[in-house]
């Protein structure tokens, strides 16, 4: 597939995933050709070597594997690790309200979005809904409104004369519910939302028990620059993660030669602090990789031996340097777009990579014959954190924390460049035929 067609295909991924509940589903589409099959958590599970299986926890979190040819015991588990969110808007349970015959929709923050972005964006509603069926059962799907649906339209300058110069500050309480409607003086805005939701569920308001439901952006992803050299879209902060470590465990020349198990695991809630029975601080991961081990040998030992002998790439996104901010960063360490994945280091180990996970990092670079680049951050400015350091500790592996650069992390519209993606799983290809 050429570098262009790749990006293209993981804007498509993206426009198709507005939320983490979304994200599962257009992986669990992906893979329909590749004839994986979906484990039940409450089942037992018989596995077959060279097999492919997944596993969905709380529609939001997906665990991939195919298993080697090799037990776990005898040659480890090859783990790429990311997360399905992304730092934005959720709706409240009480969620509309009207003034002055608007009607709007109440919102809280979730992670840490650039709250400033999303104003006068075209925005709309995607996420589950659970509900009662016919027989009264509990049930759930997802829903997603297509057209632009809500607003949120910025105070004139006349209003705010000092916004150029101090920045949009939007009070979180009283300035970020989201415009919705126009309502007649006999609408309650409550139930005229209900109404809406049901429609897009195709189900009766009186169905519906309760939602979880993010605020996103219906402007497709495009490419820019004078060469078409970047993209931009949201949620790239971590949907192209995922969509890299899934490309590179699809490809034929991964899929079909597996000796160690491989596995992709992609969480929710890593912007929230993971701390979640479907986050990477919870029991997924360790739960399916104990169940794959005890699957393949009786023997109870086999567990620790085989995540002795692991590896854990947490993929996640990096700062690329702004030349319009110099000062943000340390100047030894600027990392650029299109130049190659980044391998992330922090000494109070926000990131787990360290000398000897880098070292390997490096040395599948080379084999794959593409660049690197080598990220630390500010030592002045607090610094972020991915899935590595959870995983790793909970895990007891080794585990290295890598991205591809980008502009505007944690904006509603993030850019990044077309060819480091290509870059990043041709490496992760190489990290899982090893």
């Amino acid at each position: 597939m050429a570098v262009k067609q790749r990006a293209q295909h993981l804007l498509d991924f993206i426009d198709n995933s507005p939320s983490p509940w979304h994200g599962v589903a257009s992986i669990e589409t992906a893979i329909k050709a590749f004839q994986f099959v979906r484990l039940d958590e409450t089942a037992k599970w018989a596995l077959q070597a060279g097999g492919c299986y997944y596993v969905v926890r709380d529609d939001s979190s997906i665990v991939l594997f195919v298993l080697g040819r090799k037990t776990p015991a005898d040659a480890g588990f090859k783990i790429i690790g990311a997360h399905t969110d992304s730092p934005g808007l959720r709706i409240r349970p009480n969620v509309a309200t009207a003034s002055d015959g608007i009607a709007r929709l109440g919102v809280e923050t979730y992670g840490g979005p650039i709250l400033a972005t999303f104003t006068d964006r075209d925005l709309s509603l995607a996420g589950r809904i659970s509900y009662a069926d016919e027989q009264g059962r509990l049930a759930h799907k997802l829903v997603r409104f297509e057209q632009p649906l809500l607003r949120l339209p910025n105070l004139a300058i006349h209003m705010n004369r000092g916004v150029n110069e101090d920045g949009l500050k939007l009070h979180k309480q009283n300035e970020l519910p989201l415009l919705f409607a126009q309502l007649a003086s006999d609408q309650l805005p409550q139930t005229y939302f209900l109404t809406l939701l049901a429609q897009a569920a195709d189900i009766s308001a009186s169905q519906i028990l309760s939602w979880d439901l993010a605020v996103y952006d219906t402007q497709k992803g495009t490419f820019w620059g004078a060469n078409h050299e970047f993209y931009a879209n949201s949620q790239i902060d971590n949907l192209a993660s995922c969509h890299a470590g899934l490309q590179a465990l699809l490809d034929d020349s991964v899929l079909n030669h597996a000796e160690s198990t491989l596995v992709c695991a992609f969480f929710d809630h890593e912007e929230i602090g993971s701390e979640s029975h479907v986050g990477a601080a919870g029991s997924f991961l360790a739960d399916v990789l104990q169940r794959i081990s005890i699957a393949t040998s009786p023997d109870r030992e086999d567990t620790a031996r085989a995540l002795a002998q692991s590896f854990l790439i947490s993929a996640d996104m990096a700062h690329a340097y702004h030349p319009n901010f110099p000062a943000a960063y340390d100047a030894d360490h600027k990392v650029f777009v299109n130049k190659g994945p980044v391998i992330k280091s922090n000494a109070n180990r926000r990131y787990s990579s360290e000398s000897i996970s880098i070292a390997r990092f490096i040395q599948w670079c080379e084999e794959a014959g593409i660049p690197y680049q080598r990220y630390s951050h500010r030592s002045d400015l607090p610094c972020g954190s991915t899935i590595g350091p959870i995983t790793s500790a909970k895990l007891g592996i080794r585990s290295v924390d890598v991205g591809c650069p980008m502009w505007a992390m944690h904006s509603i519209r993030e850019s990044a460049g077309v060819q480091d993606h290509e870059y990043m799983i041709r490496v992760l290809k190489r990290f899982f035929i090893d």
